[in-house]
C-alpha cells in the first residue's frame, strides 16, 4: 500500500511541460487518420454556389445589384425615348429603327454586357440536369432578348440603332424584387410575409401591365399617331380601369393588337392575383395577424389565453375589465387556439370593441405566437381555463402548460390563472394571481348553509355596478336592492384620506362606526405598512396608523366622492368617550348620490355628540349583545346603547379565548336521550387532501373514525344504525349530493368545521353519491335544513354548451317539488340558466322579473341576473360570476385576499370571519342599522357589512294557496328537527332561512298575509257580478285546488316510499309549499336609517378569538372563567339578538 502511494506513474507524452510547449508529437504506431468534412463545398463552383445562391445574406447583396441593374435599364429606355425624334409617315422603318446616343449606347451595351454573364452564370451555378428546362424558361428569355442584340452590335456597328424592347426588363425586375424580399424575410427569420408579398406582387404586377403597355403602345404609335409617354400614360390608365373616354386611340393595327392583348392578360393575371389576396386576407382575419410592435411600445395591452372563446366569457371579461376608468385606453389582445366564433366575430365589429379588441389564432405554447402577441410587451396575461370540458384536469394540465410557457417566454409579464381543481393549483403558485374554481365553490356552498345567500354577497361585492340597477322599478324591494348592489370594496392609505384620517390613534371599531355614521361607509379591514398581511376587523385593540392600508365598502372610491356638508356648525371635540352617541335615526347619509361620470356627492350629517343618558347600557356584560336595558327599556324614551370607545376596555371586550375554556360547549344530554354527546377537540387537520390547502384551526375528533363508520346507511360492529333518524342529530343535517368525492369538498367541511364556530353550531354533513328518492329519504332529508346540489361534472359533454346544467337543473326542481321546504343550493355553468331554478310556467310575477332582466340587459348592467328570485335569494350562483374577482384583481390586487379570508379559505392570525346573526321581535327596540351598527361595536366589536332580507310577497299563480296555508298555520304549533316540540332559543341560529322560514315565527308576515287575503276577498265580494271577473276567479279556484291535489299526490309517493323503507313518516307533514309566498334578497351596507325588521339576518365580521391568546394573562382567564359561568349559554354559543 505505501509502495502504490508513493509511486508516481510518469505522465503520458501527450500532457508533458515539453509537448506542451512544441505541440502533439507523432507517436510510433500511430493509425489515426485525418478526415476532412464537407469537401465539395472547397471546390470552386460550390464556394460560387455558395456566396451567389446558398448565403441568404450574400444572395440578397447579389439579387439587389441585379434589381438595380434592370431599374437602369428601364430608365436608359425612357431617357431614349425623350431623346429621339422620329421621322412624320408612316411605315415600319420608325418601327424597327430609333435614334440612339453613342453615349447612352455604351452604357447600355455595358449594363447588358454585366446581366448576360451574370445570367450565364447563374445558370451554370443552378444546373440540375436538365438544360432545355432553363434555356426556355421565361426570364431567361427575356434576359436574352434584352442583352444578347446589344453584345451582337459592338460586332456589327449597323445594327446599333436596331429598336431593342428593353422596357420588357421591367418584368425581369419584379421578378429580382420578389426573390429578394423572401431572402431578405429569410434573413431575418420572418414567417408571417404572406400577406406582405401578395400586396407586392399585385402592386409590382399592375405596375408592369402599365409601364408595358405605355412603352409599347407609344413605340408602335411612331408609325401612326406619334404618342408620346405621357399620352400613352394616360391612355393605358383610362383603358385598364375600364373607362375608355375615346379622345386617344391607337392608330395602327400592331398598337391595336397589342392593347388587345395586353387587355387580355390584365382579365387573367389580375384576377388571380386578387383572389390570392382575398384569400390571405381571409386567412388573416380568421388568424389575427399580429400585435403591432410600435403599438405594444407605446400603448398598453394585456393578453387573454383561453382553450375556446364563448360570447359569454369575452363580454364579462370586457365589461368588468373596462368598468374601470384607467383601463379605457388598453388594448385587449385574445390568444386562442380555435377559429373565432360567428357570435365573437359579430361582437368584435362593434366600433366600441373593434378599435380596442385584437383576436390572434395562435397557442400560447409557441413562442412565435407569443411573440405575434407581443407578451413580453404586455401589461398582464389572463390565463383561463374552459370549465366546459368533460375532463377538467385535462383542462388544467392545458392551464398549467400556458402559464408555464408565458413564464418561460415573458418573465416580467404579471399572470392571473384561473385553476379549476385544487390540487393542481400548487404548479402555477409562481403566477401573481391564482383564482381556484373548486374551493371558491365550495367555501360559497358551505357558506350558504349558515349565513345564507353568502354566494350573493360575494357576486355583488366583486361585480362593478353602479347601483343603478332596478331604480326605475315601482317595487321597493327591487330599487333597494339594486342601490346596494353597488357597493364594492376599494382601499386607501389613511393618512391620504378625508374618510378615515380623523381617527389616527383611535381604535378599529371606533373608525368603523364613526366612519359609517358619518359618511356610510363600512370599514371592514386594513393593511400594516410593514406586514403583508391584510386583516379583516382586527378588533378594537387595534390602533390605526396613517400609514395603514384601509379596505372598505362604499358606493364608489373615495377620490370620485364630493363632499358636502348639510351643516357648517361643528362642535369642538370633546375627550369624553360617550360624546359620540348615535343621535336616533337620521337621514340617509349617501341619499344624495349622483352616480353621472363616476361621482358621488355624499351629505356629511351632523356628528355632534351627546352625553349617554343610560350608562352602560346594552354593552357586553353577561347577556345576549342586543338585550334591551333594563334602566330605560320603558316609557317613552327610546332606549339608549353604549358609545363605542376610541380606545379598547380589556375587560369588557374578548373575554376569554376558545382554546382554554373548556366549559364553552359543555351540553349535558336530557334524561329522555340516552345518546352520547360527541366530544370535539380543537386542532388542524392530520391529513392535507392536496398540495397547497390552508392549513385552517377545525373541530376536530379526538380518535380518528373507522371508515365502516362513515356509511350511515349501513350499520357495522361499532354502530348499528342504518338511517339518519337512529343517530339522533341534536341540529338539522346538511346534506351534499355530488357525483364523486373530491378534494374540493375538503373547501365545503372546513368552513363548517372551523373554530371559530360554536360546537352547537355544528351541523351533521351528510355525502349523498346516489341520488334518488330512496337515498334522500334514507339520509334525512325531512330532518334537513339544507340540500347542497354539485353534480353535474357527467353533463359537461353536452353538444350544446347551455345544456352542461341541464341535469342539474331538473333533479333541483324535482326535489323542490317533493320537499318544497328545504333550503336547496346549487351552482350552475351559467348564469342564463338561472332563471329556471324553481320554475313556475304560470307565475306572472317570474314573467315581470324577466321582463325587468332583459330591461337591465339592454341598459348595459354587468348584473341583469340579480333580480332573479332564486339568485337574489342566495339559491343559486354560477362560479362563472367570480371570474370577475381575476379581472377585477388587475386593478385591486388585494380582492382574491379579502374574497378567500371572506369564504374561510385563508386563515391570518388576527383577522376575522364572516358569520350571520338573526334578528327577532325582541330585538325591534334598536329600530335601524345605524344603532345595531354602534350596538354591535360597542358590545362585541363586531361590524356588520350588510342584510339578508325575507318579505312575504304573493305569487300570482298561488294567491289562493297562499292564503289557504297561511290560514291553517294559525293553529300550528312550532316542531322541532326531529318532530317533537321545540323549546324556545334552541336551535340554529336562523333556522330555515330565506324562502323556507315558518310563518310561526313570522307573525308579521303571517299578518301581512291575512291583511292581503281580506282584501282580495273583498275585491272579490265587489265584483262578483261581473261575469269574466267571476269565470277567472273560478279559474284560479280550479288551479288551486289541481295544484293542491298534485301536491297531495307527490305527498302519497313519499310517505310510501318512507313506509317501504321502514322509516317514519312525521316529519314529511311539515315539508308544505307555504314557504313559497316569501323573496329574499342582500343589502350590501345599508343606509344607518335603515329600518330593521323581524327575521332579518345581518352579515357580521367578527374578530378573530384568538387575536390575544398571546398576551393574555392567567389572571384573565380565570375572570374570564367566572364571568363565562353566570353567562346565558346562549350567548356563548351563538350571536343572538
Amino acid at each position: 500500500m505505501n509502495d502504490l502511494d508513493t509511486e508516481v506513474l510518469p505522465l503520458p507524452p501527450r500532457y508533458r511541460f515539453r509537448d506542451l510547449l512544441l505541440g502533439d508529437q507523432p507517436f510510433p504506431n500511430d493509425d489515426r487518420v485525418q478526415v476532412e468534412f464537407y469537401v465539395n463545398e472547397n471546390t470552386f463552383k460550390e464556394r460560387l454556389k455558395l456566396f451567389f445562391i446558398k448565403n441568404q445574406r450574400s444572395s440578397l447583396r447579389i439579387r439587389l445589384f441585379n434589381f438595380s441593374l434592370k431599374l437602369l435599364t428601364c430608365l436608359l429606355y425612357i431617357v431614349r425615348v425623350l431623346l429621339d425624334n422620329p421621322d412624320q409617315g408612316i411605315g415600319w422603318a420608325p418601327i424597327l429603327w430609333v435614334e440612339r446616343k453613342m453615349a447612352l449606347w455604351v452604357i447600355q451595351v455595358i449594363v447588358a454586357t454585366i446581366s448576360f454573364l451574370e445570367t450565364m452564370l447563374l445558370i451554370y451555378l443552378s444546373y440540375k440536369g436538365n438544360i432545355w428546362e432553363q434555356i426556355f424558361h421565361v426570364s431567361f428569355v427575356l434576359e436574352m432578348i434584352n442583352t444578347l442584340p446589344f453584345i451582337i452590335t459592338v460586332f456589327w456597328p449597323p445594327l446599333r440603332n436596331l429598336f431593342i424592347p428593353v422596357f420588357l426588363n421591367c418584368w425581369l425586375a419584379k421578378h429580382a424584387l420578389e426573390n429578394m424580399i423572401n431572402d431578405f424575410h429569410r434573413a431575418i427569420l420572418r414567417t408571417q410575409s404572406a400577406m406582405f408579398n401578395q400586396v407586392l406582387i399585385l402592386f409590382c404586377t399592375l405596375l408592369c401591365l402599365v409601364f408595358t403597355g405605355t412603352c409599347g403602345i407609344q413605340h408602335l404609335e411612331r408609325a401612326g399617331g406619334n404618342l408620346n409617354l405621357l399620352t400613352s400614360f394616360y391612355f393605358c390608365i383610362v383603358t385598364f380601369s375600364t373607362v375608355g373616354f375615346g379622345d386617344v386611340t391607337p392608330k395602327i393595327w400592331p398598337s391595336q393588337l397589342l392593347v388587345v392583348i395586353l387587355i387580355c392578360v390584365t382579365l387573367v393575371v389580375l384576377p388571380l392575383q386578387f383572389e390570392e389576396l382575398v384569400y390571405l386576407w381571409m386567412e388573416r382575419q380568421k388568424s389575427g395577424g399580429n400585435y403591432s410592435r410600435h403599438r405594444a411600445r407605446t400603448e398598453k395591452h394585456v393578453v387573454l389565453c383561453v382553450s375556446s372563446l364563448k360570447i359569454d366569457l369575452l363580454m364579462d371579461f370586457l365589461n368588468e375589465f373596462y368598468a374601470h376608468p384607467r383601463l379605457q385606453d388598453y388594448y385587449v389582445v385574445i390568444l386562442c387556439p380555435s377559429e373565432m366564433d360567428v357570435q365573437v366575430r359579430r361582437v368584435l365589429q362593434i366600433p366600441l370593441w373593434s378599435q380596442r379588441v385584437i383576436y390572434l389564432q395562435g397557442s400560447a405554447l409557441k413562442d412565435q405566437d407569443l411573440m405575434r402577441a407581443k407578451m413580453d410587451n404586455g401589461e398582464a396575461c389572463f390565463i383561463l381555463s374552459s370549465r366546459n370540458e368533460v375532463d377538467r384536469t385535462a383542462a388544467d394540465h392545458q392551464t398549467i402548460l400556458r402559464a408555464w410557457a408565458v413564464k418561460d417566454f415573458a418573465p416580467n409579464c404579471p399572470l392571473y390563472v384561473q385553476i379549476l381543481k385544487p390540487e393542481n393549483k400548487f404548479h402555477v403558485k409562481f403566477a401573481d394571481h391564482v383564482v381556484c374554481e373548486e374551493e371558491c365553490k365550495y367555501a360559497m356552498l358551505a357558506l350558504n348553509c349558515i349565513c345564507p345567500a353568502t354566494s350573493t354577497l360575494i357576486t355583488l361585492l366583486v361585480h362593478t355596478s353602479r347601483g343603478q340597477e332596478g331604480q326605475e322599478s315601482p317595487e321597493q324591494w327591487q330599487r333597494m336592492y339594486g342601490r346596494c348592489s353597488g357597493n364594492e370594496v376599494y382601499h386607501i392609505r389613511m393618512g391620504d384620506s378625508k374618510f378615515f384620517r380623523e381617527y389616527e390613534g383611535k381604535s378599529f371599531t371606533y373608525a368603523a362606526f364613526h366612519a359609517h355614521k358619518k359618511y356610510g361607509v363600512c370599514l371592514i379591514g386594513l393593511k400594516r405598512e410593514e406586514n403583508k398581511s391584510i386583516l379583516l376587523n382586527p378588533g378594537p385593540r387595534h390602533i390605526l396608523a396613517a400609514s395603514d392600508t384601509c379596505f372598505y365598502i362604499n358606493i364608489t372610491k373615495e377620490e370620485n366622492s364630493a363632499f358636502i356638508f348639510k351643516q357648517e356648525e361643528k362642535q369642538k371635540r370633546r375627550g369624553l368617550a360617550g360624546q359620540a352617541l348615535y343621535e336616533g335615526p337620521s337621514r340617509l347619509p349617501v341619499h344624495s348620490i349622483i352616480a353621472s361620470m363616476g361621482t358621488v356627492a355624499m351629505d356629511l350629517q351632523n356628528t355632534d355628540c351627546r352625553q349617554s343618558q343610560g350608562g352602560g347600557g346594552g354593552g357586553g356584560g353577561g347577556g345576549s349583545k342586543l338585550t334591551l336595558p333594563t334602566e330605560n327599556g320603558s316609557g317613552s324614551r327610546r332606549p339608549s346603547i353604549a358609545p363605542v370607545l376610541e380606545l379598547a376596555d380589556s375587560s369588557a371586550l374578548l373575554p376569554c379565548d376558545l382554546l382554554s375554556d373548556q366549559s364553552e360547549d359543555e351540553v349535558t344530554p336530557s334524561d329522555d336521550e340516552g345518546l352520547s354527546v360527541v366530544e370535539y377537540v380543537k386542532g388542524y387537520p392530520p391529513n392535507s387532501p392536496y398540495i397547497g390547502s390552508s392549513p385552517t384551526l377545525c373541530h376536530l375528533l379526538p380518535v380518528k373514525a373507522p371508515f365502516c363508520c362513515l356509511r350511515l346507511d349501513k350499520g357495522c360492529k361499532h354502530n348499528s344504525y342504518e338511517d339518519a333518524k337512529a343517530y339522533g342529530f341534536k341540529n338539522k343535517l346538511i346534506i351534499v349530493s355530488a357525483e364523486t368525492a373530491g378534494n374540493g369538498l375538503y373547501n365545503f367541511i372546513v368552513p363548517l368545521r372551523a373554530y371559530y364556530r360554536s360546537r352547537r353550531e355544528l351541523n351533521p354533513i351528510v355525502l349523498l353519491l346516489d341520488n334518488n328518492l330512496d337515498s334522500l329519504l334514507q339520509c334525512g332529508i325531512i330532518y334537513a335544513d339544507n340540500l347542497v346540489v354539485v353534480d353535474k361534472e357527467s353533463t359537461m359533454s353536452a353538444e350544446e354548451d347551455y345544456m352542461a346544467d341541464a341535469k342539474t337543473i331538473v333533479n333541483v326542481q324535482t326535489m323542490f317539488r317533493l320537499f318544497p321546504s328545504l333550503s336547496i343550493t346549487t351552482e350552475l355553468t351559467h348564469p342564463s340558466n338561472m332563471r329556471f331554478m324553481q320554475f313556475r310556467a304560470k307565475d306572472s310575477y317570474s314573467l315581470a322579473l324577466s321582463k325587468l332582466e332583459k330591461q337591465e340587459r339592454e341598459n348595459g348592467s354587468n348584473l341583469a341576473f340579480m333580480f332573479r328570485l332564486p339568485f337574489a335569494a342566495g339559491r343559486v350562483f354560477s362560479i362563472s360570476m367570480l371570474d370577475t374577482l381575476l379581472y377585477q384583481s388587475f386593478v385591486k390586487d388585494y380582492m382574491i385576499t379579502i374574497t378567500r379570508l371572506l369564504l374561510g379559505l385563508d386563515t391570518t392570525p388576527g383577522s376575522g370571519y364572516l358569520c350571520a346573526m338573526k334578528v327577532t321581535e325582541d330585538d325591534l327596540w334598536i329600530r335601524t342599522y345605524g344603532r345595531l351598527f354602534q350596538k354591535l361595536c360597542s358590545s362585541s366589536a363586531e361590524i356588520p357589512i350588510g342584510i339578508y332580507r325575507t318579505e312575504c310577497h304573493v305569487f300570482s299563480s298561488e294567491s289562493q294557496i297562499s292564503v289557504n296555508m297561511e290560514d291553517c298555520e294559525d293553529t300550528r304549533e312550532a316542531k322541532g328537527p326531529w318532530g317533537t316540540r321545540a323549546a324556545s332559543g334552541s336551535g340554529s341560529t336562523h333556522g330555515r332561512h330565506g324562502g323556507s322560514a315558518d310563518p310561526v315565527e313570522h307573525p308579521l308576515l303571517r299578518r301581512k298575509s291575512l291583511q292581503w287575503a281580506r282584501k282580495l276577498s273583498r275585491k272579490s265580494n265587489k265584483q262578483a257580478g261581473k261575469a269574466p271577473v267571476a269565470t277567472d276567479w273560478v279559474t284560479q279556484q280550479r288551479l288551486s285546488m289541481y295544484r293542491r291535489s298534485e301536491r297531495q299526490e307527490l305527498s302519497e309517493l313519499v310517505k310510501n316510499r318512507m313506509k317501504h323503507l321502514g322509516l317514519p313518516t312525521t316529519g314529511y307533514d311539515e315539508m308544505n309549499d307555504h314557504h313559497q309566498n316569501t323573496l329574499s334578497y342582500v343589502l350590501i351596507n345599508p343606509p344607518p336609517d335603515t329600518r330593521l325588521e323581524p327575521n332579518d339576518i345581518v352579515y357580521l365580521i367578527r374578530s378573530d378569538p384568538l387575536a390575544h391568546v398571546a398576551s393574555s394573562s392567567q389572571s384573565r382567564k380565570s375572570s374570564c372563567s367566572n364571568k363565562l359561568s353566570s353567562c346565558n349559554p346562549e350567548t356563548r354559543d351563538e350571536t343572538q339578538l
